[in-house]
C-alpha cells in the first residue's frame, strides 16, 4: 500500500492510496468547516440535498440510473464532526477498471466526473436549491433529531458529550436543532453553500488500483478548476494547555426503560502524539466506541 498527499490548490489535497487488495475503487470528498451553533443545521441540510441531484442528474432516480450503468456502482453521504470542526462526506465505489468486462472504458474517471458533479455542480433553480428537495430533508432531518432519543446508547452518548462541552462547539449535535430548520430554504441555503464551496477545506481521497494520472485527472476536471484557493475556513488541532475541571460532574436523566445506561465521559489533556494513540487504545479495551 502506497499513499501520497498532493495539492491540487491552496486548500484542495488529493489524498491517493495505492493498493492491490481490493477489486473496487473508493473516491470520497471531505468538506470541512468550523463546527458552529449558526451553521450546524444549515450544514446537514446541504449534505442531504446535494444527493439528490446535481445539474446533470436533476433527481434521485437520475443518480440511480448512471450507477446502475456504472456496473452496480454505490453512492452515500453522510456528515460528521471531528474536534471543533463538521465534516461533509460524499463517497463513490466502482468496480476497477482492470476487472471490467470491456476494455476501454474509464470507470475511475467517470467515477470522479459524477461525484465531483454532485458535489460542486448541484441542482438549481433561480439561484436557489430545488424548495421541495430542502423541505423534504428538513423533514428527515427533523425525524432524525427526534428519534434519536430511541436508540438509549447513542442517546446517552450524546447527551454525555454535550454535558461535558456545554460551551464548545463540540458540544453541538452534529445534525443541528429543530428550531432552526424553519429558517432554511432553498434559496438562502444555496447561498449559505456558496459561501461553504469558497472557504471550506477540501480533502479528496482515491483508494484502489490507481496511478499517477489521476491527479492530472482531477488537474482537467471542470468542476475542480472552477474551485478558487482558498485559506480554508476550520480549526486546526493545538497544543492542549486548558485547564481541566478538578470535580467530576453527575448528570441523571430517568427513563422507563428495562436496562439502564451508564457513559463515562473523561477529558484528557495530552500534547504527546504517542499519548493519544495509547489512551484510544485503552479506551476500545475498556469497552467499544459509539
Amino acid at each position: 500500500m502506497e499513499y501520497k498527499q498532493t495539492e491540487l490548490k491552496k486548500g484542495i489535497k488529493l489524498h491517493s492510496i495505492q493498493t492491490d487488495k481490493f477489486k473496487t475503487n473508493l473516491i470520497a470528498v471531505f468538506l470541512t468547516t468550523k463546527l458552529t451553533r449558526e451553521n450546524v443545521t444549515k450544514n446537514a441540510v446541504i449534505s442531504a440535498t446535494l444527493r439528490r441531484g446535481s445539474k446533470t442528474m436533476p433527481s434521485q432516480e437520475d443518480i440511480s440510473k448512471v450507477m446502475e450503468e456504472m456496473y452496480g456502482a454505490s453512492f452515500d453521504c453522510g456528515l460528521d464532526k471531528t474536534g471543533d470542526n463538521q465534516v461533509l462526506k460524499f463517497y463513490i465505489e466502482t468496480v476497477n477498471d482492470n476487472f471490467l468486462p470491456q476494455k476501454g472504458e474509464n470507470m475511475l474517471k467517470n467515477s470522479l466526473e459524477k461525484l465531483l458533479d454532485i458535489v460542486f455542480n448541484p441542482y438549481i433553480e433561480n439561484e436557489s436549491f430545488k424548495n421541495e428537495y430542502v423541505e423534504q430533508e428538513k423533514n428527515n432531518i427533523k425525524q432524525r433529531i427526534e428519534g434519536k432519543i430511541d436508540n438509549k446508547a447513542r442517546y446517552s452518548l450524546d447527551r454525555c458529550i454535550e454535558e461535558m462541552y456545554p460551551n464548545s462547539p463540540f458540544g453541538l449535535y452534529k445534525l443541528g436543532y429543530i428550531e432552526d430548520l424553519k429558517n432554511i430554504d432553498g434559496k438562502s441555503l444555496y447561498s449559505y453553500y456558496q459561501d461553504l464551496i469558497k472557504n471550506c477545506k477540501i480533502d479528496i481521497f482515491v483508494s484502489g488500483q490507481i496511478d499517477d494520472n489521476i491527479f492530472q485527472e482531477l488537474q482537467n476536471n471542470e468542476n475542480i478548476q472552477k474551485l478558487q484557493e482558498r485559506n480554508p475556513d476550520f480549526i486546526v488541532p493545538k497544543e492542549l494547555n486548558k485547564t481541566l475541571p478538578a470535580e467530576e460532574k453527575v448528570v441523571t436523566e430517568s427513563m422507563e426503560v428495562t436496562q439502564g445506561k451508564l457513559v463515562l465521559g473523561l477529558d484528557v489533556s495530552l500534547n504527546n502524539e504517542d499519548l493519544r494513540y495509547d489512551t484510544l487504545i485503552y479506551n476500545n479495551i475498556l469497552g467499544r466506541k459509539c
